[in-house]
């Protein structure tokens, strides 16, 4: 099979996970369950499988429901577009070319499905679920143990797992001071992961992308957005901080030789 044919077939699969995760964000902690068929939510019409196609009937619907012309959330088409992408990112940075290397980007994505919805909810709802983040957190924990075909099961170094407390603890320190006015509890248990999928290094490297581009959209938001500026604004830190995340492991840019 052609490399670039097995790259349109992961873009593929990833809109399709990502139109799921749309959904259970959405319907997270809402009492209803991922089981029920997908619904506009203006008219309630339930949905066909030809309005469900990820991005393709966003497009041709000219981003609006067929029966009642109510607006389509963006969030939709952008959520299925990234999880497309950084399938096809996964794919070539974790190959599954043998067993080894098969739990590994299957561990990959299951974080990355997990990421995905805590930045959803995340922007939405201005906090990280416990349940979604410790999920996060014992994944990267267990993946830190995972070798290669040579030795499949390896002992982390001390260094290793000291690396994901050590760049959560002033976080979680803010977290106390402050009574978490200056940084949810969630975002250090966020950066507790990061730190065990990075290390120290890299981990500290995404933590300073994260800072420096969530003040610079801080910036842009709060020039455009004065008012709601004015009144009061919350934004929420963990998107960043996975966007840190994942530009580290894709650039492999490290700032901090630790």
């Amino acid at each position: 099979m052609p490399l670039y044919f097995t790259f349109i077939l992961c873009f593929i699969f990833g809109t399709i996970i990502g139109s799921f995760l749309n959904v259970l964000a959405l319907r997270y902690n809402t009492g209803v369950t991922v089981r029920g068929r997908s619904k506009c939510m203006s008219c309630a019409k339930t949905l066909t499988w030809v309005e469900l196609v990820p991005i393709l009937s966003f497009m041709i619907q000219r981003g609006a429901c067929r029966s009642c012309k109510a607006k389509i959330s963006w969030q939709y088409p952008i959520v299925e577009f990234l999880s497309g992408a950084l399938f096809v990112l996964l794919f070539m940075l974790y190959p599954p070319v043998s067993l080894v290397a098969s739990i590994v980007t299957a561990m990959q994505i299951f974080i990355l499905c997990i990421l995905m919805v805590i930045t959803i909810y995340d922007i939405k709802h201005k906090i990280i679920p416990d349940p979604l983040v410790w999920t996060f957190v014992a994944a990267a924990f267990l993946l830190m143990f995972v070798g290669n075909d040579t030795n499949p099961f390896v002992v982390p170094s001390v260094m290793q797992l000291l690396s994901g407390p050590i760049l959560a603890l002033p976080f979680a320190l803010l977290w106390f001071v402050s009574h978490g006015e200056w940084m949810g509890l969630g975002d250090a248990k966020l950066i507790l992961g990061i730190g065990w999928m990075l290390g120290l290094g890299y981990g500290l490297t995404a933590l300073t992308m994260a800072f420096w581009i969530g003040a610079i959209f801080s910036l842009i938001y709060m020039a455009v957005s004065y008012k709601t500026f004015k009144h009061g604004l919350q934004i929420p830190f963990g998107p960043y901080l996975i966007l840190g995340l994942y530009l580290v492991m894709v650039t492999g840019w490290q700032l901090f030789v630790i």
